[in-house]
């Protein structure tokens, strides 16, 4: 986690601009500790159950009521006045122009590394968004199904880099993200398979001009190149944790993986069901330091600073800072 920029906030036409140490980086984010960002939901009503969270949550985290009602309320909250403000402007911009306003879906990226709990993240924050009654159809995709199929990275040399950004068929994600932006009536993603680590062949994921379409994936903050898929952002989160915490994360989700999801002869991962507890942990330690360990330092982490909201989890899975870029 990054210190926070200084408690200090300058007020400048109604804005908060945070004030910089002398001795610290500049930062664009303001820092909320839980309690303060709690305050900030308002009267923003709980619309999700114990139930809910059940289907929302991942593998090995403990999400619960009070993580949706100081965390995500508010967060909800903040989009909802995001895409209210999004559609006035592209309704100013049709009126100067003399056209009638774009359709176009408010577009909401989401990134972070391998078992930090993005997915959960962005399955929470669907859920809320679609029950504000200004935008009910919220759509999910995520950039797993734009990897290159396994034969092409095989061919490559990039089966081993899998999530890496060269491993991604960016030209199609990008133009899949720009049709999104621009209110295409219907627009086509691929289908990533978890339990066969490959591109489906035979589905397609529709999305037909929904009211917000949240994107999510590792690499969705980078820059470079001409165009990027966060250029289409109309907001971006960053959910982040000490890289520690993350390693461990992600050990406890293959050990439990590895006694649900790899038990099925035709997972992929089959070969690692007849571990014992202590094979499973140093081989998941093994992929993490080899593999995603060098992911998030090299290519996902970098990109921390460019979300408009940055999510810092303690060990537990819970947020414990919220850092917003106000301006």
């Amino acid at each position: 986690m990054h210190p926070v920029v200084g408690s200090t906030l300058a007020a400048h036409a109604g804005l908060m601009i945070p004030v910089v140490a002398a001795d610290l980086a500049p930062s664009r984010h303001v820092s909320f500790s839980r309690a303060d960002w709690a305050g900030l939901r308002a009267a923003t009503p709980l619309t999700l159950g114990e139930a809910d969270l059940a289907t929302l949550q991942g593998i090995n985290e403990r999400l619960d009521l009070h993580e949706v009602v100081e965390v995500y309320l508010p967060l909800s909250r903040l989009l909802n006045l995001r895409v209210a403000a999004m559609q006035r402007l592209h309704a100013a911009t049709a009126a100067f122009l003399g056209t009638d306003a774009v359709d176009a879906p408010f577009v909401l990226g989401i990134a972070g590394s391998v078992a930090v709990g993005k997915s959960t993240t962005a399955r929470i924050l669907q859920a809320l968004l679609s029950r504000w009654p200004d935008h009910r159809t919220v759509d999910l995709v995520t950039t797993d199904g734009f990897l290159y199929p396994n034969a092409e990275l095989e061919r490559r040399g990039l089966l081993t880099r899998k999530g890496f950004p060269e491993s991604y068929d960016q030209r199609r994600l990008v133009r899949f993200v720009a049709d999104v932006k621009t209110g295409q009536e219907r627009v086509v993603a691929p289908v990533y398979s978890h339990r066969a680590y490959d591109v489906l062949s035979d589905r397609v994921h529709v999305v037909h001009r929904p009211d917000i379409v949240i994107v999510e994936g590792l690499n969705v903050l980078q820059t470079g190149g001409r165009l990027q898929v966060s250029d289409f952002f109309d907001f971006s989160i960053y959910v982040d944790a000490a890289e520690a915490d993350i390693e461990r994360w992600y050990v406890e989700r293959f050990q439990l993986l590895r006694e649900t999801v790899f038990q099925d002869p035709a997972s992929y991962f089959h070969r690692y069901a007849g571990l014992t507890p202590e094979q499973a942990a140093e081989t998941a330690h093994g992929i993490w330091s080899s593999i995603n360990e060098v992911n998030l330092r090299e290519n996902i982490a970098p990109t921390r600073d460019r979300g408009h909201l940055v999510l810092g989890k303690g060990p537990d899975h819970r947020v414990r800072e919220v850092r917003l870029r106000p301006l």
